[in-house]
Parts: structure tokens; C-alpha cells; sequence
């Protein structure tokens, strides 16, 4: 069941349904808030709990709302694209092969055959930037597996509007943002030991802070600077 719950100048879009915990989302790019409520709970109770929110769904709005965003892409010779933190400029050719991407110096060449419509080349970059994150992630949670005391089992790489990375506990694998092969390396690094420290603790409580402080003692800097990175120029779709 959907309905809506009007706060003052801010829409709830309220959905029940058959969870455990009520969770609270506000998504890109303009801040839209969604509460996921279990089918038990009467609108009333959400409501409360909502009102006890307001604070920080404002703050979230104002943040998301003032954030950068890139530019569309285009995929045309000397557009602006960014790898591990490195700007290249795009030079584009088309070819009968296969569509490749390959850097060289400050220069992305993407291998295109003729004619290719604008959204099979964003497919073909985006799928190069998930390879990137594919090839860079097994050697990072190597690293952090002895020294965390847990264990990975999978790792998945996809698009994600709102979030950098998540964990599911119970499976014991963590899903990272494709996105994250934009931004410099460190970026990344954080983002793995990140979800992996919710293999140890689920919320982000002073447990949390102290897994984070001992493995990253320079992990506040590195979520500040994704906090800063333009969000990517998406058709959002909820």
C-alpha cells in the first residue's frame, strides 16, 4: 500500500509492506522522501516517527539539492571524463570491431562501429568503468579480510542512485557503485572496508566509527570527498 503524508511543505511518500523496520530514504536529485513502513504500522505512528526526522530530511534536501552535478555526457571528441581521479579527455573512432575504451596518456579513446546510437556508447563506458572496479576490488578485500576477521563470499558492481556501496550481512556480500572508478583509489579502498565493517556491526554506531578508526584512520577526509563528487547526470526513476 502507497499513500502519501504531507508535513508542512514536505511530501512523505509512505509505502507498507512486509518488513521488520521502518526505513527512511531521501533520494537525488531533489531530495524526494520515501518511508518503507511495515504493514502493521498505522499512519499515525509513521507520521511521529517522521516528524521526529524532519531535522534530518531537511538537511539531506539542502545537501542533495546544492550538489554538483555533471554535465550530460555526450560522447563526443574532447569531452571531460574522469578516471580514478584523473581527468581525460574523450577522442572518439569509429571502427569496424568491437567497442573498446582505452586510456592513454590524458586521453580516453572509445572504439566505437559506425553510427552507434548515444546509448549503446554510454553502455560501453559504463560497462569499462564496472571492469575497472571488477579488476581493482578482489586484491582490496584480500587485504582487509585478515585484518577485519571477516569473510566476503561476493561482490557485485552496478549503477546505484543513491548510495556508494552496500552490505547485505546476512550473505555476506557487498554491492559497490560503479561510479566509484571516477574518484581517486583511496575512494574506493574506503568504500570496500566500509561495507565490510558491516559484516562486524550493522549500524553506524560508535562500534562503527572505531572498526573505521582503527583500519582508516583518514576515513572522515575520504567520505567528505565523496560527499563533494558531482553526482552522476541521471534520469532518476523511483
Amino acid at each position: 500500500m502507497v499513500t502519501q503524508l504531507q508535513l508542512g511543505e514536505i511530501a512523505v511518500e509512505v509505502v507498507l509492506k512486509d518488513i521488520k523496520n521502518i526505513h527512511l530514504s531521501v533520494y537525488p536529485p531533489a531530495g524526494k522522501v520515501r518511508i518503507s513502513a511495515p504493514s502493521r504500522m498505522t499512519l499515525d505512528t509513521v507520521r511521529v516517527f517522521a516528524i521526529s526526522k524532519l531535522g534530518w530530511i531537511k538537511q539531506q534536501q539542502e545537501k542533495l539539492r546544492g550538489q554538483e552535478r555533471e554535465t550530460p555526457r555526450e560522447y563526443l571528441d574532447r569531452e571531460s571524463h574522469f578516471v580514478w581521479g584523473k581527468r581525460y579527455l574523450l577522442k572518439v573512432t569509429e571502427c569496424d570491431a568491437t567497442p573498446s575504451v582505452e586510456l592513454k596518456h590524458s586521453r580516453m579513446f572509445l572504439r566505437l562501429r559506425p553510427a552507434t546510437s548515444s546509448d549503446k556508447k554510454q553502455a560501453v563506458v559504463e560497462a569499462w568503468y564496472r571492469e575497472q572496479i571488477r579488476k581493482a576490488v578482489p586484491s582490496l578485500i584480500a587485504k582487509w579480510e585478515p585484518v577485519m576477521g571477516v569473510k566476503v563470499e561476493k561482490f557485485f558492481v552496478q549503477k546505484m542512485k543513491t548510495k556508494w556501496g552496500s552490505c547485505n550481512a546476512a550473505s555476506k556480500t557487498i554491492r559497490l557503485n560503479t561510479d566509484l572508478a571516477k574518484n581517486p583509489p583511496q575512494c574506493l579502498e574506503y568504500i570496500v572496508v566500509h561495507e565490510m565493517a558491516h559484516l562486524v556491526v550493522r549500524h553506524h554506531n560508535e562500534q562503527f566509527s572505531s572498526i573505521m578508526d582503527k583500519c582508516l584512520p583518514g576515513w572522515r577526509l575520504l567520505r567528505q570527498m565523496l560527499n563533494n563528487a558531482p553526482l552522476a547526470h541521471t534520469d532518476w526513476v523511483y
